[in-house]
Order: structure tokens, then C-alpha cells, then sequence
């Protein structure tokens, strides 16, 4: 079982989003029958029977192995991976595009920036587990808290110049055995511990009235 994998496909997506198929996955992290599992969630064996067959159909729940149990042989079912991420590849046509409009300062295109991250990282690892080859990629996640605006403002302008410095010193558009790298930064505040529904809609302390919370530059070579 995968600790995250990605969804892209738009049926596969609608299954998952059912809220009883959403039900069995979380319930199925270790491997289950169908008795088994209509016993754990109140249904009719033949029902849950009928929403893994569509959960399989999609590669959201595999056969892991079987057993004897009387007469009959029981098929031991398990998620394919411990949490989905629904690619915006799921959304066609309605997918986000960062291009369209670009601004730095908005917290709308810091989403569509990580809509495309989660799009383009989704379609890699499923690329690479085909190939049966390793992804190269890195992360870093973390917190700072800023006594003001302007305390963010100038963290902002050090780390765009820093990081600019970095790609203008490494980047060489002309080596031809060379693969291009995107490099993503962000900066938002942190939702309250919690309480998702109850992040303050303004800047941070000090910010000014009206200021956009969300920042998120490009880098050039």
C-alpha cells in the first residue's frame, strides 16, 4: 500500500468522492472481505460486493489474497494507497492555469501554482511507476512567524533574490543532456490549529487593510 498516490482519472475520481466508497477506503488500510466489511460499515454483503467491484475497476482497492471460508472463497481486498489526491487532470477543461494571470501578491494564484504542482508531481510518479524508475524530487516545508508586514515583506525580497541567485548561478539553458527543474515558493499564513474554517482572512499582524495574505514570485534564469 502507497502512503498517497494520485488520482487523474475523472471516474475514478467520482467513485472515490462517493461518500460510502470513500467509507470503505478508509476502512480497508488493512485487507477485509466483503463480509467482513458489511459487517463494519452496516450493509448488505452483496452491496459493498457491488461497490468494490467499481473501486477495483478504478485501482482503488487491489486483491491481496484469498481464503477458504466453508464452501466458499473469500477475497481479501485492501486500498491501493492510505490517502488520494484527485489531480486537477480529473477536471479537464476547468483545470487551473497559472499563465492566465499571473500576480504575485494573489492568493488565487499561489492555488493555481499548487493546483499545477499537484498535476504535474501526480502525473510523474504514475509515469515513473510505469517505467519502473526512481522520481527525483525534493521538498521543504516549514513555519516562520513574522512580528509585521514588513518584517514578511523584506523576508519576501531575501528569499526571491536568494533563490534567484541560486538559479541564475546553476541554470545552463545550453546543456544538451540537461532536464529542466521547476522550482516553486510559497508564502501564506498558517491556518489556526484546529479549525480550518477559522483562518484570518487578513494579512498577519501589522498587515495593512486590504493587503493579500498570499505571495508566491517567479524565479528567472
Amino acid at each position: 500500500m502507497l502512503d498517497v498516490t494520485v488520482i487523474e482519472d475523472p471516474e475514478a475520481a467520482a467513485a472515490s468522492l462517493d461518500p460510502m466508497r470513500a467509507r470503505l477506503l478508509a476502512e480497508l488500510g488493512e485487507p477485509m472481505s466483503a463480509a467482513a466489511l458489511a459487517a463494519r460499515v452496516g450493509l448488505p454483503r452483496q452491496k459493498v460486493n457491488y461497490h468494490l467491484r467499481t473501486l477495483e475497476r478504478h485501482g482503488l482497492v487491489e486483491l491481496v489474497g484469498e481464503r477458504r471460508k466453508g464452501n466458499m472463497t473469500e477475497r481479501l481486498m485492501r486500498a491501493t494507497a492510505a490517502s488520494y489526491v484527485i489531480s486537477p487532470l480529473a477536471l479537464a477543461t476547468l483545470q487551473p492555469d497559472p499563465e492566465r494571470h499571473r500576480d504575485a501578491l494573489s492568493a488565487r494564484w499561489l492555488l493555481a501554482i499548487a493546483a499545477r504542482l499537484v498535476r504535474d508531481v501526480g502525473a510523474l510518479i504514475n509515469g515513473a511507476a510505469r517505467a519502473g524508475r526512481p522520481l527525483a524530487t525534493y521538498a521543504l516545508d516549514g513555519e516562520v512567524r513574522f512580528a509585521s508586514a514588513a518584517d514578511r515583506a523584506a523576508f519576501i525580497e531575501e528569499l526571491t533574490a536568494g533563490v534567484g541567485a541560486l538559479v541564475r548561478k546553476y541554470h545552463d539553458g545550453s546543456a544538451a543532456g540537461g532536464r529542466a527543474h521547476r522550482v516553486v515558493i510559497a508564502v501564506h499564513p498558517a491556518l489556526k490549529t484546529g479549525s480550518p474554517d477559522s483562518a484570518s482572512p487578513g494579512g498577519g499582524p501589522g498587515a495593512p487593510a486590504g493587503e493579500r495574505p498570499g505571495a508566491a514570485g517567479r524565479i528567472e534564469a
